[in-house]
């Protein structure tokens, strides 16, 4: 009797020892796992829905240790991954509701076993207006987390690297004869060699119709952000990168007018009579 009531002691520390251990071991395999996302097809990004105005991001699982790397991924990847998103303001993007509805619904989630020898990767691509609501034109600084045993066990997961997003107002439907190309162009507008005159003009006309591409064409924004004295010795002491951020969310200012400037005032109607 004595001696079967040793076993079961010894087979119950046994269990509750490799129970508890299973954290650790998942731990110590995510240390040999790196994920990466950038912009798949990268263009010009606006508010609205996730069918017309997609944000498609490339996620990358890497297997960067010297043994066998295993996870799940879920074939529908709401259940392997996760959008996170702020603002300048560092307000976090709501979820959809629609990736909400998926969560809590009773389900059969059903994933694959990947297996990623040292070296190989595993990618697929995901709409990120899927996963969050992108109303209003900013600057978003988007990082991805990944389930490698499903969202079911969320606090096992990998974070990404972090992506800048400008999201710009939605240009107007309307177009104008005086503007470079039309509203609906994705192509980088480069500055033509005109008269004065007509680079006032333009810049005019594209502030009244808010196509903010041809507005800030012929704009030195470096120039105007260092007007501002506290802006200008902050920008003087930052990295390159850190300088193209403040670029960014100035120009996410100047369009959501949270910047007291005349330039981006809306005139409605103006007479050039010199240059």
């Amino acid at each position: 009797m004595n001696i079967k009531r040793f076993l079961l002691m010894v087979i119950s520390i046994s269990c509750f020892f490799a129970y508890a251990q299973t954290p650790e071991k998942s731990e110590q395999k995510l240390e040999n796992a790196e994920v990466s996302i950038k912009f798949y097809d990268r263009t010009v990004y606006y508010p609205g829905d996730s069918e017309n105005n997609p944000v498609y991001v490339y996620i990358t699982v890497s297997n960067k240790g010297s043994s066998t790397l295993r996870f799940k991924i879920a074939d529908d990847k709401m259940f392997s991954v996760d959008f996170i998103a702020f603002n300048v303001k560092k307000m976090q993007l709501p979820s959809t509701q629609g990736l909400i509805r998926k969560r809590t619904t009773n389900q059969t989630v059903y994933f694959r076993e990947i297996s990623l020898e040292p070296g190989e990767e595993y990618s697929f691509r995901e709409n990120l207006k899927d996963y969050l609501e992108i109303k209003d034109p900013s600057i978003y600084y988007v990082e991805l987390r990944f389930y490698p045993e499903l969202y079911r066990n969320k606090n096992i997961s990998l974070t990404s690297n972090r992506l800048s997003l400008e999201v710009r107002p939605s240009p107007s439907a309307a177009s104008s004869s005086v503007l470079p190309v039309e509203t609906n162009s994705v192509v980088v507008l480069q500055p033509e060699d005109i008269s004065p005159d007509r680079v006032v003009e333009q810049t005019i006309v594209a502030r009244q119709k808010s196509l903010w591409d041809q507005f800030f064409l012929y704009m030195d924004l470096e120039e105007m952000l260092k007007r501002d004295p506290s802006r200008g010795r902050k920008y003087n002491l930052v990295s390159a990168d850190e300088r193209a951020d403040m670029l960014r969310s100035f120009k996410a200012d100047l369009m959501l007018q949270r910047i007291d400037y005349d330039i981006v005032a809306i005139p409605s109607k103006f007479k050039i009579e010199t240059t």
